[in-house]
């Protein structure tokens, strides 16, 4: 069973029992084979902690197929992970623990917006480049960007882009939202409103919304404020178990047999379908950073296919976000020819590589990948993957939901 906190490799770890066994000096070929050491810090405690498992999962995938293809410039990768306690303060010191006591060579992870928004002004601190594969504000590579800190995973600019256009088609005049009560669903409904209103201008964005706490159980009075209100559509940014207990009780009020649009802009999740399973309501539009089932790639087809293989499961957002962070790593540290964190951190930028998702290129003006999401309408129950299918699928070119650098605020 592997300790959930930290991954070693097996051939090093059998090597240095052998040697130690055997009271050989072998300091210098020790050295020489130390591994490549990638600090994950992501949500491992508490109801969201399945997002964390998943990317632990992703991460194990990876850097088992990596060491089994010979490592990266011919040393094993490992990778060690900290819970960030969906809190800043918590994930800055798991990011300093990483960097001065585990001394890794790259870190990634961060689940939260508002996690990130507290990580990345210290990023410069640890002079150790940190990929972003979950959390979606786009301040993380806007206003506060820095050399550092890069993203590859969908942000909150391209994914609301991509749902205003299905709004706009959709014919709803008259929206409001329900999303969590920090940056992720303050921004959401910001900058779904702004593409909304460039797309449609006689569109309404009403002024009575629903943004309960992050955590919150009872979401029995935002659903009913919502239903009173009588919206043509609503965008919902709710994720993790905030979504699922809140689908549940919606469920049971009806708020899904209301004559309005309904746009859940991370339902389409694994983590939630597989929790909802036929609960899921069907014929509603829900969007994702990536859908398995959305990839016809040689990439993505061998990626899903180990993955069902290993977990029983289809991979998640997460799982494939965490999975091509290390890739994302080996592509970098192979073209710097080195792991000096400097070099991978220069290396990084403006690095194109192979993903699940497709070829992505994270952008040298503000280090965000040119990605775009998957949205669908829930379909029928999967008996193979467990989950509600996608129907009426679009995955959204990268270069036409992605601001141009200098809309970002991100100087570098």
């Amino acid at each position: 069973m592997l300790n959930p906190t930290r991954t070693l490799p097996r051939v090093r770890t059998l090597c240095t029992a052998v040697c130690l066994a055997l009271g050989l000096g072998a300091t210098t070929s020790a050295q020489a084979e130390d591994p490549v050491r990638i600090g994950a810090i992501y949500i491992m405690s508490g109801s969201p902690s399945v997002y964390g498992q998943f990317a632990q999962q992703g991460m194990q995938l990876a850097v088992d197929e990596i060491n089994e293809s010979g490592g990266i410039l011919g040393r094993d990768v490992e990778f060690v992970l900290e819970d960030s306690q969906i809190k800043a303060d918590a994930a800055i010191q798991a990011a300093r623990k990483l960097v001065y006591s585990e001394q890794v060579h790259a870190l990634m992870g961060l689940d939260s917006s508002g996690v990130a928004t507290g990580v990345v002004p210290v990023v410069p601190e640890l002079q150790r480049p940190f990929i972003i594969t979950h959390a979606a504000t786009p301040d993380v590579t806007g206003k506060l960007c820095n050399r550092y800190t890069y993203r590859l995973s969908v942000n909150i600019s391209q994914n609301t882009k991509a749902a205003a256009e299905i709004a706009e088609q959709t014919g709803a005049k008259r929206w409001t939202t329900i999303g969590p009560d920090y940056a992720f669903g303050h921004q959401s409904w910001e900058f779904f409103g702004n593409y909304l209103q460039e797309v449609d201008p006689e569109v309404e964005l009403m002024e009575r919304t629903a943004f309960p706490r992050f955590g919150n159980e009872d979401f029995t009075p935002f659903i009913n404020n919502v239903m009173d209100a009588k919206p043509d559509g609503v965008l919902i940014s709710l994720w993790g178990g905030d979504l699922v207990n809140f689908i549940r009780q919606a469920n049971n009020l009806g708020f899904f047999d209301q004559d309005f649009e309904v746009l859940m802009t991370l339902g389409g999740a694994t983590e939630v379908m597989s929790a909802m399973g036929n609960d899921m309501p069907e014929g509603v539009w829900v969007g994702t950073r990536y859908w398995f089932a959305a990839h016809d790639n040689e990439a993505n087809n061998a990626f899903v296919s180990s993955y069902m293989d290993r977990y029983g499961k289809p991979p998640s957002y997460n799982a494939e976000g965490a999975y091509a962070g290390i890739q994302a790593y080996k592509a970098a540290i192979e073209k710097a020819g080195s792991t000096d964190p400097e070099a991978i951190t220069d290396a990084l930028s403006g690095l194109t590589f192979q993903a699940p998702n497709g070829e992505l290129t994270l952008r040298v003006g503000d280090h965000q990948a040119v990605v775009g999401p998957t949205w669908g309408q829930t379909a029928a129950l999967s008996d193979e993957y467990g989950v509600r299918m996608l129907d009426a699928m679009k995955t959204f070119d990268g270069d036409l939901v992605t601001p141009d650098v200098s809309e970002t605020g991100c100087s570098l």
